[in-house]
């Protein structure tokens, strides 16, 4: 399509399926040069399958490579971003978009599963920032692509689970959520480098959209428009806060539907009340029944989405 991201090197977490893969396509049209790291597990982090990454990354030229160790072991992330640079010269791009899902509602949760999530889809990919960002902070002092270093991107992979909820998804919402504060932290910590770090929280035909149990009519359909959305839209997305154009865009929160793309707002205050010292439990119970007509509604965010978007 054009060769605007030449000379960049991408690491894409999860990137042989689903959102992962059509950021690779995105990326690779784009001329940039690639790692996908995947290493064919379910979608509840069980089994193994590297044959996956390897066929996924023979359909590409030799600007494709894979990575079959499991990320959420100590040190693969390291050895991923090390690969990138060694076979590439570098690293520019770093998508983190491998997660893991284990549903159950809380109340008949397992801690080993929760945690398992966590490390799959939050530790991951902090061992991940952590790497790349010292590789990053080391080619803005080299001036890597010109005069100044201006390539440094990291996209984090979210979902809308972890600020709207949704039924059975404490582990996954959690750790989708936390992806999102270390979005905002990062940002700030690699502002000097110049490198950007936002989040894209995707909707298209994925294992993870085909996992979905609707529990009523609007989750149900959802659902069904959402296995009839390409993946390519947000890879398109992702490939442009790559490009040069995104240099300024950093700490913000997209949602990618179709040919739709949202500016999410950020918790912020949207109301307060100050009482004194003297107030009492009733004065309490009073202003904070003004309060009331900004609540956040308690709705999932299949249901928030169930009308169509886009096309």
């Amino acid at each position: 399509m054009s060769d605007s991201l030449a000379g960049r090197v991408a690491l894409v977490t999860g990137g042989a399926r689903g959102i992962g893969a059509a950021i690779v396509r995105a990326l690779w049209e784009r001329g940039a040069s690639i790692v996908v790291a995947d290493n064919g597990t379910e979608i509840d982090g069980r089994g193994e399958d590297p044959n996956l990454a390897n066929e996924f990354a023979s359909g590409f030229d030799d600007r494709v490579i894979a990575f079959t160790e499991n990320l959420a072991q100590a040190g693969a992330p390291r050895h991923a971003v090390e690969l990138a640079a060694g076979s590439f010269g570098g690293l520019d791009i770093l998508v983190n978009n491998a997660a893991i899902i284990r549903d159950a509602f809380a109340f008949k949760a397992h801690l080993e599963d929760f945690e398992d999530v966590l490390e799959n889809n939050v530790t991951a990919a902090f061992e991940a920032i952590r790497s790349a960002t010292v590789l990053m902070r080391d080619q803005v002092k080299s001036a890597r692509g010109g005069d100044r270093y201006r390539w440094g991107r990291i996209v984090n992979i979210v979902s809308t689970a972890g600020f709207y909820g949704n039924y059975g998804q404490s582990a996954y919402a959690s750790s989708k959520a936390a992806l999102f504060g270390l979005t905002r932290v990062v940002a700030h910590d690699m502002a000097r480098s110049g490198v950007t770090v936002n989040a894209v929280a995707p909707f298209g035909a994925t294992r993870v959209t085909e996992s979905i149990h609707p529990q009523n009519d609007a989750q149900r359909a959802y659902k069904k428009q959402a296995l009839a959305i390409d993946a390519a839209f947000v890879g398109r997305f992702v490939a442009f806060l790559a490009s040069d154009e995104a240099q300024s865009i950093s700490g913000q929160l997209f949602c990618v539907r179709d040919a739709e793309v949202m500016l999410f707002s950020q918790p912020r205050p949207i109301a307060r009340f100050a009482l004194d010292a003297n107030a009492s439990h009733d004065d309490l119970s009073r202003e904070v029944q003004k309060l009331a007509a900004a609540f956040t509604p308690l709705e999932t965010d299949l249901e928030a989405f169930s009308h169509a978007g886009v096309s």
